[in-house]
């Protein structure tokens, strides 16, 4: 193993700063090798430890399929900063760092993968970081990402735009060129990383940096990927997931397409349409007036193109297994709530009605399924 990172700029003294200390650091990735802790610190909770590549850049060397949590909480402070300089760069792409709050520094990463789309979502003290010119040059990584902001407020800089980020907020950039990310104070993201290639676009400079706001796909995406990062920690299969691709690449696709002004492709904008439809369903599953042709009007399309969209079954389908996905989570987490009220807080007239949607659905009754958790019949 080689010697800790260099070129950090924190001051240290015996014991830990206290809190007033001003302190900033610089972290640049050491090329002779991964850092004394860099093995020990991952192998304890998930068999993963930082190894060095052929070019000198971080990666992970263990069982990186299964979603993993990293945390500078496994150092002690005084290394925090550093190791959290290898974190990002093993997951991400080679990047510089710096923080004004070396001494005090936390940071987080929960990273999972569904075939080659990385979730990562990141929670961490004030920092800037940049991709530079050299580190591009370095080596060949080829990917395109996109930050959605959770918390705090953050800043995208790339091909001499800047975007802003406030919660929801959504903006892409390209790790071919050099970027800038950074946050004043403490923030969390989801960052959504995959090859360039698979988004389809063959030049992305006129789509990087540039916020996706409340007017924008960016908030109908950013709900998306979010959902889709919960279902890996809720330990949904992978291969459950996998048919959620096409989709996903599609809405993102969108989502670059009007960060470009382009008109997306057919088949994006038949994602982002069925997503729109989706997020609509779900947020008026109480009403038992909902049909297509609300479903029509609130998208602002017509029946046909939503139908086209919407997919196998159509809006009548795809709105009762959203019912019974609800019904089913109070089912497990309301034991209290009788099946009427269940019923009618899922969009369902009657009780009757209600349990024979449940039964096409899950081969169980209301009941059955919540005196056997589910497990009945299956």
């Amino acid at each position: 193993m080689g010697p800790a990172p260099q070129g950090t700029g924190c001051r240290r003294g015996p014991g830990r700063p206290q809190a007033d200390d001003a302190v900033h650091v610089t972290a640049e990735l050491n090329r002779s090798g991964p850092s004394e802790k860099s093995e020990s610190a991952f192998e304890p909770g998930t068999g993963l430890s930082l190894a060095e590549r052929d070019d000198g850049s971080m990666t992970w060397s263990g069982p990186t399929a299964q979603p993993l949590t990293l945390s500078t909480d496994s150092v002690s402070a005084a290394e925090a900063f550093e190791y959290w300089h290898d974190m990002i760069c093993a997951t991400f792409v080679k990047l510089t760092a710096s923080s004004n709050q070396c001494t005090l520094f936390n940071g987080r990463i929960e990273h999972s993968a569904i075939r080659s789309v990385e979730l990562s979502v990141v929670e961490a003290s004030s920092q800037r970081v940049t991709r530079t010119k050299r580190l591009v040059s370095e080596d060949a990584e080829d990917y395109i990402l996109a930050s959605v902001q959770l918390r705090g407020r953050g800043r995208i800089d790339q091909d001499g735009r800047s975007a802003h980020l406030s919660p929801g907020h959504l903006a892409f950039y390209d790790s071919t060129r050099p970027y800038t990310l950074d946050f004043a104070n403490e923030f969390k993201q989801l960052v959504i990383q995959l090859p360039r290639a698979q988004l389809g676009i063959r030049n992305t400079q006129g789509v990087t940096a540039l916020t996706l706001g409340s007017n924008s796909p960016g908030p109908l995406v950013a709900d998306f990927f979010c959902s889709l990062s919960d279902a890996v920690w809720n330990e949904t299969e992978e291969e459950a997931l996998r048919p959620l691709l096409p989709h996903a690449l599609g809405l993102l696709s969108a989502a670059a397409a009007f960060a470009a002004r382009d008109r997306p492709t057919e088949n994006a904008g038949r994602q982002l349409l069925r997503e729109r439809a989706l997020r609509f369903m779900k947020r008026n599953l109480a009403d038992p007036g909902i049909d297509s042709d609300a479903v029509a009007a609130a998208c602002g399309v017509s029946r046909r193109s939503l139908y086209r969209a919407v997919g196998d079954g159509g809006v009548a389908r795809q709105l009762r297994e959203l019912r019974i996905r609800h019904a089913q989570m109070l089912l497990d987490a309301e034991a209290e709530m009788t099946i009427g009220a269940i019923a009618h807080s899922c969009g369902f007239e009657s009780e009757s009605g209600f349990s024979r949607a449940f039964r096409t659905v899950t081969d169980l009754s209301p009941s059955e399924y919540r005196e056997t958790g589910g497990t009945s019949g299956q």
